[in-house]
Order: C-alpha cells, then structure tokens, then sequence
C-alpha cells in the first residue's frame, strides 16, 4: 500500500495534478487529462505512455467518491 508521505508528493506527470489513491491506481484530479496510472507491488507506475485516460463520466464517479471537485 502507498504510504500518506509517498501520496502527498506524488504528481501527475503530465498534468503536475493532484493524484488520487483510487484501488490499486492513481488518478490525475485534472479533468482535461483524466490519467490514472496502475501500481504495481506498492510501486506506482508513473509513465504517460504505460497510463490510461479515463472517460469523462469514470473519472467524476472517482472525483465524487473521494471529494474532489469535478468542475
């Protein structure tokens, strides 16, 4: 599991976005990018290219569960 510290520090890295703890992702608050990146053995994975972009309707479900502004 990701530790409080490691989350606080940890940015999207193409959006320089807060990130989410969402299961076993992170998700970018940005809501022009929509990033969720996979962690892997406690490790985040925090490569664009290995991260998905989510649909607009997920990405608010994720934002409203853990409070995040959708606008």
């Amino acid at each position: 599991m990701i530790n409080q510290e490691l989350l606080d520090i940890l940015v999207c890295p193409e959006s320089k976005a807060e990130l989410v703890l969402d299961g076993d992702f992170l998700v970018s608050t940005d809501k022009q990018t929509r990033r969720r990146y996979r962690i892997e053995d406690d490790i985040p994975i925090m490569l664009i290219e290995e991260s998905e972009v989510l649909d607009l309707v997920t990405w608010q479900e994720i934002m409203k569960k853990h409070g995040k502004p959708i606008d």
